[in-house]
């Protein structure tokens, strides 16, 4: 096994590491104003197709970046590092739009590679959060096409999108079903915009859809194929989570190993004081293994060498372990701050907060536990083995 990043990856990592240091600066202004203003977005947006870096998840036919799962996990880990969720200004498109027929690329994914639309993904709904089969969403058959009826929650990035991926529940048989919907269509209502415990560039508004009709050929994928089409986007994206808090982690340990060198109290750098030590050395350790598992499963899925099922297995536990491990690291660097961790204009403050949803979307950490937990006992301890050549 090599386990070093091979020439590709080191100019990956260079490059997403320079677009991040660009996007930093823009920390404290979205920050203090809750936001950005649209210069920012525009030279953001610029800034990430200089980089090449724009929808890493697609392939280059359609205009993407083309990258390996390995790849992206590589380029996630130095955007992670963001506060205020730049990152997300990093698009990636929604992996269920590789799903849309030619027409639909045409309108729809194609202009959000290119940057000059942008997606966002409505599922959950006031009583479907973790069990999305709780649908309450219909989508009704009409001539020529549907209606839509329903309420959808926590819709990242609702507020700036400007077409959206509807989760319903179709005709008589509730076959869910995903829509691609205009966001400016008649019936659709942004009735709030709820104040979140961290800062995100974006919003994660409540939608209500009225008497919303849609053609025919607003389908994503085929009618019934909902379920499945989110499904294949949790490994991916959940390998992602696990990435991007890993690498938050790692700035929160590189700024607190610094305060620590340079604090001096008692006569003393704090830096010399044992509970400081096992404080940074404990979080080493969280990050390191947690990287390591990471870089493992990624490297799993481009090999093709595993059924899907333990795969997903295998995605739950790096996104469990890496969030809750950057939740245990982000606690040590604050508290190694002390009072100016508690400062927002501190990094370390917003990574506190930003991080702690990470146990919470695309699956909880109960989740997760329920899915490994369930692969244990249907299929055994196969989970945990490396792949072997053969």
């Amino acid at each position: 096994m090599d386990f070093r990043l091979t020439a590709r990856q080191e100019e990956l990592r260079g490059a997403a590491r320079s677009l991040t240091d660009f996007i930093m600066k823009y920390e404290l202004d979205c920050e203090e104003n809750n936001g950005l203003p649209p210069r920012a977005h525009t030279e953001i947006r610029d800034a990430v197709l200089d980089s090449g870096l724009q929808a890493v998840n697609m392939p280059k036919e359609w205009g993407g970046a083309g990258l390996t799962i390995l790849e992206q996990v590589t380029v996630q880990a130095e955007l992670g590092r963001l506060t205020g969720a730049l990152w997300d200004m990093v698009w990636r498109p929604a992996n269920a739009l590789s799903f849309c027929t030619p027409e639909q690329r045409e309108r729809y994914l194609v202009p959000v590679i290119r940057g000059q639309r942008r997606d966002c993904y409505a599922v959950t709904e006031p009583e479907a959060g973790s069990d999305p089969q709780n649908l309450r969403t219909t989508a009704t058959r009409t001539d020529g096409g549907w209606v839509l009826n329903g309420e959808k929650w926590f819709v990242t990035v609702g507020d700036h999108a400007d077409f959206m991926i509807v989760l319903a529940a179709a005709g008589e048989e509730r076959a869910p079903t995903l829509f691609l919907v205009d966001k400016d269509t008649t019936g659709i209502e942004m009735t709030r915009v709820p104040r979140w415990m961290h800062t995100f560039v974006y919003e994660h508004p409540e939608f209500t859809f009225t008497e919303v009709f849609v053609p025919d050929d607003a389908v994503l994928g085929e009618v019934g194929q909902g379920y499945d089409i989110t499904r294949s986007w949790f490994t991916e994206e959940r390998l992602m989570i696990a990435a991007r808090t890993i690498g938050a982690a790692e700035r929160a340990l590189e700024l607190a190993r610094d305060w620590a060198v340079e604090r001096r109290q008692f006569g003393s750098r704090i830096a010399d004081f044992q509970l400081i030590q096992g404080m940074l050395a404990d979080s080493a350790v969280d990050i390191a293994v947690n990287r390591a598992y990471t870089h493992q499963v990624a490297w799993e899925v481009d090999e093709g060498v595993l059924d899907r099922k333990t795969l997903h297995a295998k995605a739950a536990i790096a996104k469990l372990a890496a969030s809750e491990a950057s939740g245990r690291v982000i606690d040590r660097c604050l508290q190694i701050f002390g009072g100016r961790g508690y400062d927002r204009s501190y990094p370390v403050e917003r990574l506190y907060r930003e991080l702690r949803v990470d146990r919470i979307w695309e699956g909880t950490s109960e989740i997760q536990r329920l899915i490994i937990a369930g692969e244990l006992v249907k299929r055994g301890t196969g989970v945990l083995r490396m792949p072997s050549a053969e």
